[in-house]
């Protein structure tokens, strides 16, 4: 499996961006992650059987959604705040796995490249 992030880029606080993470193949769970610098990554959503999940600083902000024949996963951002400023990667695994799994990153086998989110203030 291969994954290809894109869409980030510099925008002010308030504004939105639209990741994408395309996928070769059909890995059954896409998920988005974010390191910011100095922190450890984070899982930011998944899309797990039981629908969506997000870490709660982004809940009411993002949305996560899939499209199946595209094997791409997008990640619509509003709202967006300084503190989202991070590498935005998107990782991949073969099975899925439970809902308060998903954002963790060790279950995890593939990982794309990773796109660069900056919100300025």
């Amino acid at each position: 499996v291969q994954l290809q992030a894109s869409g980030g880029g510099l925008v002010q606080a308030g504004g939105s961006l639209r990741l994408s993470c395309a996928a070769s193949g059909s890995p059954s769970l896409i998920t988005w992650f974010r390191q910011a610098p100095g922190k450890e990554r984070e899982g930011v959503s998944c899309i797990s059987r039981g629908g969506a999940v997000y870490t709660s600083s982004v809940r009411g902000r993002f949305t996560i959604s899939r499209d199946n024949v595209k094997n791409t996963v997008y990640l619509q951002m509003n709202s967006l705040k300084p503190e989202d400023t991070a590498v935005y990667f998107c990782a991949a695994r073969a099975v899925r796995v439970p809902s308060s799994s998903c954002l963790n990153s060790i279950y995890y086998d593939y990982w794309g490249q990773g796109t660069l989110v900056t919100v300025s203030s």
